[in-house]
């Protein structure tokens, strides 16, 4: 993470270095492929002041992704497409949607909850702190919901972070939970038993799972992008080994039979998860290898260790050598 003193953009190298979370205009314009991040990554090469505001531009890039449905039950439905996947749960006791999308699409997504039956949204329950899944905090309480999440969310949405290139100021006050918890929270509702668990530090330090326990569907969050490399956010307690005790967990609670909702990526299943897991395993475990006989970051890096996965696993988010490089700091 970059330090809250410093007013001059870093390199993505020396992001890295610091243990930081990912920067940079190529790797930017490689996570949000289209026109207004190519603007933005033509902005952060020029020397001088960085865009004025390259939040905006994130938000309109993913915006421009359609939302998609996918019916997982009768009552639960899967929304991918711009930010975060999310889960909707429907039926008379009012509407429970898990994550929310980036703010410009909100008038979409709530015209597309809206169809899902006349009972008014209840509930968003935020996975974790991140902009593409917590990002309509403050218009889901508008349209009279509640917002519960982990107590750390709520910390980490009143502080200041820099992010992927951008810069984010604590959230006002109507953006924030109106009710956290600290391990683990249970809700009956529409005929479904929801679980929420707290996940120790692993995408980030905030990170829960939600269990609808009837149904057999599980929603990850980011601890889990199907069939990618996932981003790990170090600069708020991400780290792999907490990645991979994350996966453990959720395997321990599925069966062949569970759906698995990712973060990023199609609907899984605990084979998906299993492949996941154990390409991180993997990788870590070459790193590892590599730095602790004195290798240095740039070292690992160009050593390449994770060639041979890159073609299934290095074509998401994560480039090969940026995800190499959390691995390496996250050790």
């Amino acid at each position: 993470m970059i330090s809250k003193r410093e007013s001059k953009l870093v390199t993505r190298r020396e992001l890295f270095q610091t243990g930081g979370a990912l920067a940079g205009s190529a790797l930017l314009a490689h996570l949000f492929p289209g026109t207004a991040a190519a603007v933005l990554a033509g902005e952060l090469q020029r020397a001088g002041a960085p865009p004025a505001d390259p939040i905006a531009a994130m938000r309109a890039q993913m915006a421009m992704a359609p939302i998609e449905t996918l019916k997982l039950t009768d009552t639960l439905t899967m929304l991918s497409g711009p930010g975060g996947n999310v889960v909707v749960l429907t039926g008379p006791d009012g509407k429970v949607v898990v994550d929310s999308f980036v703010q410009p699409v909100f008038p979409q997504l709530k015209k597309v909850i809206d169809g899902m039956g006349n009972a008014p949204i209840k509930l968003l329950i935020d996975t974790h702190w991140h902009f593409d899944h917590a990002d309509n905090n403050a218009n889901f309480r508008q349209a009279g919901a509640g917002i519960l999440a982990h107590e750390n969310t709520r910390k980490r949405l009143t502080e200041t972070h820099d992010l992927l290139g951008m810069h984010f100021t604590p959230a006002p006050a109507n953006a924030l939970p109106t009710q956290t918890f600290k391990d683990t929270y249970k809700l009956l509702t529409n005929g479904e038993a929801i679980a929420l668990g707290y996940v120790p530090p692993a995408h980030t330090d905030t990170d829960i799972s939600i269990h609808y326990t009837k149904a057999n569907v599980l929603h990850l969050g980011d601890l889990f992008f199907n069939g990618m490399y996932p981003f790990i956010d170090a600069g708020t307690g991400g780290n792999i080994n907490g990645m991979i005790a994350a996966s453990d967990r959720a395997l321990k609670m599925s069966d062949n039979n569970t759906k698995i909702v990712p973060g990023h990526g199609p609907l899984g299943n605990r084979g998906a998860l299993m492949k996941y897991r154990d390409v991180m395993v993997t990788v870590r475990d070459r790193v590892q290898k590599l730095k602790s006989s004195g290798r240095k970051v740039e070292e690992v890096v160009a050593a390449k260790p994770t060639a041979d996965l890159d073609g299934v696993w290095g074509k998401g988010f994560m480039m090969p050598g940026d995800f190499v490089t959390i691995v390496y700091n996250t050790l």
